[in-house]
């Protein structure tokens, strides 16, 4: 299993970016909680966006409202779309990806990973 991401950039802030994560190897990707997370250099990382097998999404306080997660099943394509994008919101950029529903945003809970994609935001 393999996820590929892309989309990363540099922009300013206030600009907006999309992110996409297109998985290879799974067999049904319906079946998958998908998620966004982010690592800042010397940061910890952390969840941004989940999206469950239902459609349910759920945010980090601190990207509600700017940014929008969402799944095409017949794509096999899990999107990110950034607005208002701060110089916070540098970070590398991962997708991720469990078979266990989405009950938690801990990194530790998602089995499968991409190798991520890096946005620059510029003040």
């Amino acid at each position: 299993v393999q996820m590929v991401e892309s989309g990363g950039g540099s922009v300013q802030a206030g600009g907006s970016l999309r992110l996409s994560c297109v998985p290879s190897g799974y067999s049904y990707f319906r079946d998958y909680c998908m998620a966004w997370f982010r690592q800042a250099s010397g940061k910890e990382r952390e969840g941004v966006a989940s999206i469950d097998r239902d459609g349910t999404t759920k945010y980090a306080d601190s990207v509600k409202g700017r940014f929008t997660i969402s799944r095409d099943n017949n794509k096999i394509t899990l999107y990110l779309r950034m607005d208002s994008l701060e110089p916070e919101d540098s970070a590398m950029y991962y997708c991720a990806a469990t078979r266990s529903g989405c009950y938690s945003m801990s990194s530790s809970w998602f089995e499968h990973w991409g190798q991520g994609t890096q946005v620059i935001v510029s003040s």
